[in-house]
């Protein structure tokens, strides 16, 4: 008897670590939280529009504390600031701007993206039908504590949530500047 309840714990026990080395999380953490107010908070949204050459890119970074900045133009610096394409035509083609708005607001904001699934991992069933993307949108976040980090177009997993992504950059993306 001791010897199978030995052999079940080793059996146990095995499981567990191979789920920890696999980079498993636990079950029970639930990625549709309350998000409390926090300087900590950020989330950075890249979206481009692949329908125009150039393509027009533009980048939003949000911060807790109501700090906003916006990069938008042909440029890649506006993704990537350490791009190394500086011979290219549209290398100079950036405009940045920063702007604060209330820290509530930009809580409400990161509070529908998280609704809307921004810190699910299991985006099950949610994946879109469609075959070619004339759009891309991407996404990374730190929301109360929580990671999201992605570089797969979020068009094509959650389309829902990239409509909000979306929305937020347009929210923020002026086209008089």
């Amino acid at each position: 008897m001791r010897g199978k309840l030995l052999k079940t714990f080793a059996a146990v026990a095995a499981v567990l670590v191979l789920g920890g080395v696999a980079g498993c999380g636990p079950f029970w953490v639930n990625p549709y939280i309350t998000v409390t107010e926090s300087h900590l908070n950020w989330v950075h949204i890249h979206y481009y529009n692949l329908n125009r050459k150039p393509i027009r890119r533009v980048s939003v970074y949000l911060t807790g504390m109501g700090y906003v900045e916006v990069k938008k133009g042909t440029s890649e610096l506006v993704s990537n600031d350490f791009a190394k394409g500086h011979e290219n035509d549209t290398w100079t083609a950036i405009k940045t701007y920063r702007t604060e708005v209330d820290p509530a607001h930009v809580n409400e904001i990161f509070q529908n993206l998280v609704n809307y699934g921004l810190l699910d991992r299991e985006k099950t069933g949610k994946r879109s039908k469609k075959d070619k993307f004339d759009r891309f949108i991407a996404v990374k976040a730190n929301v109360s504590n929580h990671t999201y980090s992605e570089q797969e177009n979020i068009f094509e997993v959650d389309p829902e949530l990239a409509e909000q992504l979306l929305d937020v950059v347009r929210e923020f993306d002026d086209p008089t500047k």
